[in-house]
């Protein structure tokens, strides 16, 4: 997909805790009104993760806190959440949030961070003043509490208990949470949770408060579905329909989560690909922090419709997938690695897939969001290949990363791929082994779209997704029944290709001529991109005026769009099932009217 960049940079990368807490910690340490504590909350041998704990023991609030310690050579900060760190050598400042940078008197607030090496912080100091202090010696966070187990399990009712937490201080009580959100605070290791709605997904994580009133990390999160209801059923069919979902479309798209619900396309769809991950030395990892589990969203903007507040376990897009997926509990979420801007890291993933694959497993099953998804799908632009950058891992590089992911994810997740569509003779599909790939993934998101556009500046105009070949096809090969005809050839089953949709358009301005074929000067103005328009915008500002190749075009002026319409999709869903193809799915939701029309297109006609 040519134009799958990420609009928000800057953000750290998060490399991966592992799911077990050991709890141990250093001193407690504090100023003259205020303590700032550590805790080693896991450790897996090459890094660990950390976390502060600042309690504001004076009689004031504090408006700002600043922390600063030293790392022996070898250990760092490699990501942080909850306060901005930087490093300068071996010396580390975290500063607050502008969220949580307020402490009234007895508050406290945490961050945490995942390091690198296997040192200890020294020389602490807060606000400028020694960390040193007496207010709560030795005190550290609790442990996580075991992960809940569910039982008695009714219309609107559930039992919870867990494992005890420990702490040298000793536990004081436990924080329960229904969704991200505090829903009762008790002494025991058990709790009942009421007046639930019957036949709804819902997902429970514990922390732990000590007697100083430190909290914990939260233990891994567990699945309930209550019994009864029926209220949301799925979609009709066993056609996947499947849309993805961009990290940075909440910025200057400003589209969110809760676009899905209130365009009625979360009841028409059946899958989500959340994009996109990165791919960097040979790992999985975090695409944008920030939109990810940082971001707060306000009441009317959340699916649940109540504001994230700062100090929940999970903010950002996962907590709002976690809402959506409580409305909708026949959606299934994936997290997409990769894409066209990041699929260079696929090279070092390649060289050791077993290693690539242990690190996507753990990003994905993060205890924090591993309610959130139901799989992982790649999208490696392309393998053995050439995209934004030439690959040169060999034929059999795929098909052994997708092996190596499907070992480790198992069978109760679901594994994809999004594919080229290139069906040309001697082309993308013939580069990588795709039919060996084949037997590990549920189904190949093939990128039916994208196969002309204004990169070849001076035209032939032509639709960016034809279905079938026409007279004067720019080139042989560049439509989807080529594509799906070559998959089918080699023998990739139909059910386990997807038809792709694209919500956009592709255009060129200094356009005379109706007809595909036209020279041009140049690629159309677009809002975001020279040469692409969401249909929402294209629909009015450049109503379709024929069809080719099972595509509409557009000429206005003198520029020439090519689009998919709802008519247009619902002759390449006809199309889809009549080659027994496994279902679709589009790139991406924001490109969409207000009312879901091309998702309610791509759903009444599958």
């Amino acid at each position: 997909m040519r134009f799958r960049h990420r609009a928000a940079a800057g953000f750290a990368t998060l490399l991966l805790p592992l799911a077990g807490l050991v709890g141990l910690a250093g001193p407690a340490q504090a100023a003259a009104n205020a303590t700032a504590g550590f805790t080693k909350t896991s450790d897996w041998g090459t890094g660990f993760g950390g976390q502060w704990t600042i309690k504001n023991t004076g009689t004031s609030s504090i408006s700002s806190w600043t922390v600063e310690w030293d790392f022996p050579s070898g250990t760092s900060v490699t990501s942080a959440w909850d306060a901005d760190v930087t490093g300068s050598g071996t010396h580390w400042t975290a500063k607050n949030k502008s969220y949580n940078g307020t402490l009234a008197p007895g508050a406290s607030v945490s961050f945490g961070f995942n390091g690198a090496g296997s040192g200890s912080p020294s020389n602490c100091k807060l606000n400028g003043d020694s960390c040193d202090g007496t207010t709560v010696p030795g005190d550290a966070a609790p442990s996580a509490p075991g992960t809940p187990t569910a039982s008695s399990v009714t219309d609107t009712s559930v039992k919870l208990s867990w494992s005890a937490a420990t702490d040298d201080k000793g536990v004081k009580n436990y924080d329960v949470l229904r969704d991200g959100s505090k829903v009762a605070t008790v002494t025991t290791t058990s709790y009942t949770d009421t007046g639930l709605t019957a036949g709804t997904d819902y997902s429970y994580t514990v922390q732990a408060r000590d007697t100083a009133d430190q909290t914990g990390p939260a233990s891994g999160a567990v699945k309930v579905h209550t019994t009864g209801g029926g209220t949301t059923p799925p979609p009709t069919g066993d056609k996947v329909k499947l849309g993805y979902f961009t990290e940075w479309g909440i910025y200057g798209r400003n589209y969110n989560v809760k676009n899905l619900v209130t365009s009625g396309s979360a009841a028409k769809i059946t899958h989500i690909n959340y994009a996109f991950g990165n791919v960097t030395g040979g790992k999985c990892a975090i695409g944008d922090s920030y939109a990810d589990y940082d971001k707060a969203f306000t009441a009317d903007q959340s699916v649940s419709g109540v504001a994230d507040t700062w100090d929940q376990p999970l903010r950002g897009n996962f907590n709002q997938l976690r809402q959506l997926k409580a409305k909708y509990p026949n959606i299934k979420v994936l997290w997409s690695f990769g894409g066209w801007t990041w699929s260079g890291g696929f090279a070092d993933a390649a060289k050791n897939p077993a290693a690539f694959a242990q690190s996507c497993y753990d990003l994905v099953e993060d205890p924090r969001w591993a309610d959130v998804f139901d799989g992982i799908d790649i999208d490696w632009e392309y393998p053995n290949a050439c995209g934004l950058t030439c690959d040169t891992s060999g034929a059999a590089a795929f098909k052994n990363v997708m092996s190596a992911l499907r070992a480790k994810f198992g069978s109760n997740n679901l594994v994809t791929a999004a594919t080229t569509a290139d069906g040309s003779a001697g082309g993308k599909i013939e580069a990588a082994d795709y039919a060996g790939a084949a037997q590990y993934v549920d189904w190949y998101n093939v990128m039916t779209y994208d196969f002309f556009g204004a990169w070849d500046a001076k035209g032939p105009t032509a639709p960016h997704s034809p279905l079938t070949s026409y007279d004067g096809i720019p080139k042989a090969g560049f439509t989807t029944a080529d594509a799906m005809a070559k998959f089918k050839a080699i023998g990739v089953p139909a059910k386990k290709l997807l038809i792709g949709i694209g919500f956009y358009g592709r255009g060129w301005t200094g356009v005379t001529q109706d007809a595909p074929g036209g020279t041009a000067t140049g690629p159309a103005t677009g809002t975001y991109e020279q040469g692409i328009e969401d249909y929402k915008v294209l629909k009015t500002s450049c109503p379709a005026t024929g069809t080719v190749a099972g595509t509409a075009y557009a000429h206005c002026g003198s520029n020439w769009w090519s689009y998919d319409t709802p008519a247009t999709i619902a002759s390449k869903m006809a199309w889809a099932k009549n080659q027994g193809l496994g279902g679709a799915f589009f790139w991406e939701f924001s490109g969409d009217t207000s009312n879901g029309e091309l998702v309610n297109a791509i759903s009444s006609n599958l």
